[in-house]
């Protein structure tokens, strides 16, 4: 048995040609659709960038006890199960988070991993003296800093993280095609943002453009730098042409199965971590508004060559937590009583349905449910909204969100069901640094919180533009939630900043 698991970050489902797309040029996708079960309703569970992938490893939600965070010693991790039972684990990634503080001790759980080095901010070459480049949102921190000197050593499109990403993950079927047992995760940063992207890709969309640089929307509504239709349209654009490399690439692994024949023993499964606001409710990123579709509603293509269901569609309600257990099961490997994520054996063989809610959000934001119609947005009371604390062993989070001030107020508090019989520190929470000192101001029409709690059909509005009230679907999706969290062993200050029972 062989599984090759294709995750790109910040990936658009509705943009993709399989899922209606029309505007991005992506063949290898249309491809792909042909040659697996596309997913109609595969749904994030916790984001964003390392909460989803503690997921992955992991098969149960991260949002509801801590933000981002490393692995934890309790965790049961799906590539070391894998290692542990006999199956070669191998990551090559771009995602520089990995290698920093706060996204610790992942790639440690495979038997090898490679990274491809200078994506984003990752401090990779070093220039002294460096100046950064006029662009739009002008970020100019070191991150963006080193950005810009990365690039300079990446002058060709065979020098440039995805194209070495690649090479990599082509290098391990190239020599181990042959062989049983193993699982190749290739993990590539892009189409996160920044878009650095060849000319040719781009050139699919936009032959001359007059506006300022413009390849780096940081995470504010539209507009807040002044900027142009031109500009904002080559800013999509830009996206755009990232995802046609994207699937260049793609396009790569499909011609490696063709080649090996691994249709007829390996799995494939293709996905991402979370979409991406491109001015969709006036807002650019991911992180300060309500998780719209557009961010959580995500692509998942999965082939599984027990079934040889290809080029089907399945409805049924599945999550990022899922993609575990679905792996443990397809090599024989028992699944932990703590994974709570159900393999999707039978759902790609014939759309078995596997639960009928599914949840997700970010830690300290809205908590959200939907049952595949409707999706319920909960905000927490405003007498309540600093009551977010952090559970975790090894403290340590996103930069710079873990301080000296904070650990002074470190509390350890008893087990939780999942942590296997060991305590936690209990840490004052911050919502990936957006709990501000005025709680009001987070309800304002530009806070974390704003509209409060909001209901949307997806069959009558499926762009949520228009909240409505309905007292028997409210709470019908409030008691779902609840069960859940329930489930899930959320503590219990969860509920009160809910409003929620806590049985």
């Amino acid at each position: 048995m062989k599984a090759i698991m294709i995750m790109f970050d910040s990936l658009n489902r509705g943009m993709l040609p399989p899922y209606g797309g029309t505007d991005i040029i992506a063949p290898n996708f249309e491809r792909l659709a042909k040659h697996a079960a596309t997913f109609d309703n595969f749904y994030a569970g916790s984001l964003p960038c390392m909460p989803a992938r503690r997921e992955i490893h992991t098969g149960r939600y991260n949002f509801l006890h801590r933000g981002w965070g490393p692995i934890e010693l309790y965790d049961d991790s799906m590539p070391e199960l894998l290692k542990k039972s006999g199956v070669y684990t191998h990551l090559v990634s771009d995602h520089w988070h990995y290698w920093e503080q706060g996204g610790s001790d992942y790639q440690t759980k495979y038997n090898s991993f490679e990274y491809a080095r200078g994506k984003e901010g990752d401090p990779w070459k070093a220039r002294v003296e460096w100046e950064t480049p006029p662009h739009l949102y002008g970020r100019t921190d070191n991150c963006g800093r080193q950005e810009y000197i990365n690039r300079h050593y990446m002058p060709r499109e065979e020098d440039i993280s995805i194209a070495q990403n690649f090479k990599h993950g082509l290098e391990f079927l190239d020599d181990n095609h042959s062989a049983d047992n193993w699982f190749l995760q290739i993990e590539e940063f892009d189409p996160h943002e920044p878009y650095y992207v060849p000319d040719r890709f781009m050139e699919l969309y936009e032959k001359e453009y007059h506006g300022r640089a413009f390849d780096w929307p940081q995470y504010h509504q539209v507009g807040f730098a002044g900027e142009t239709e031109e500009e904002i349209l080559h800013g999509i654009r830009k996206y755009y042409a990232t995802v046609s490399m994207c699937d260049h690439y793609l396009g790569q692994v499909l011609d490696r199965m063709d080649q090996y024949g691994l249709w007829d023993d390996t799995m494939l499964i293709v996905n991402t971590d979370h979409g991406f606001l491109l001015t969709e409710h006036n807002w650019w990123g991911k992180i300060c508004e309500p998780h719209y579709d557009e961010l959580v509603h995500t692509p998942f293509f999965l082939w599984d060559p027990r079934s040889g269901a290809r080029g089907v569609r399945r409805t049924a309600l599945c999550q990022t937590i899922d993609i575990a257990p679905t792996l443990l099961e397809y090599f024989g490997v028992e699944r932990p009583g703590d994974m709570l994520g159900i393999p999707l054996k039978e759902t790609a063989a014939s759309d078995k349905k596997i639960r009928d809610y599914a949840l997700f959000g970010m830690h300290g934001f809205h908590v959200n449910v939907t049952d595949g119609r409707y999706v319920y947005m909960r905000a927490p009371l405003r007498e309540q909204v600093d009551q977010l604390y952090d559970y975790l062993q090894t403290p340590t989070s996103y930069p710079g969100s873990i301080t000296l001030e904070k650990m002074r107020k470190a509390e350890f508090v008893p087990p939780m069901s999942f942590t296997k019989g060991t305590p936690l520190i209990r840490l004052p929470g911050n919502a990936m640094g957006m709990i501000s000192d005025d709680p009001e101001s987070l309800y304002g029409p530009d806070g974390l919180y704003e509209g409060g709690n909001l209901l949307f059909d997806l069959e009558t509005d499926p762009k949520q533009m228009h909240p409505y009230h309905d007292d028997a679907i409210e709470q019908r999706l409030a008691q779902a939630m609840a069960d859940l969290m329930r489930q899930n062993d959320a503590p219990a200050e969860q509920y009160v900043r809910l409003g929620l029972e806590h049985k």
